[in-house]
């Protein structure tokens, strides 16, 4: 019966750290949803949503130096 590759590599005492974050796309998502930013590229469609959010929530956002 096959095992894992985390169960091998439990096994054979090469257990992954702790330490180690979590880069998953799903992680990296909700990562970007949580600390919204204005967008690097998109569409001119994507930057008409995200002035209109600018002005609907302008609590939501996290600024930085190339938003001022």
């Amino acid at each position: 019966m096959p095992i894992s590759a985390s169960e091998f590599l439990k096994k054979y005492g090469f257990e992954a750290e702790d330490e180690e974050g979590d880069h998953s796309l799903r992680h990296n998502a909700m990562e970007h949803a949580k600390h919204l930013r204005r967008p690097h590229a998109g569409t001119p469609h994507d930057w008409e949503d995200w002035e209109r959010y600018k002005q609907e929530h302008p609590d939501d956002i996290e600024e930085d130096d190339s938003d001022r």
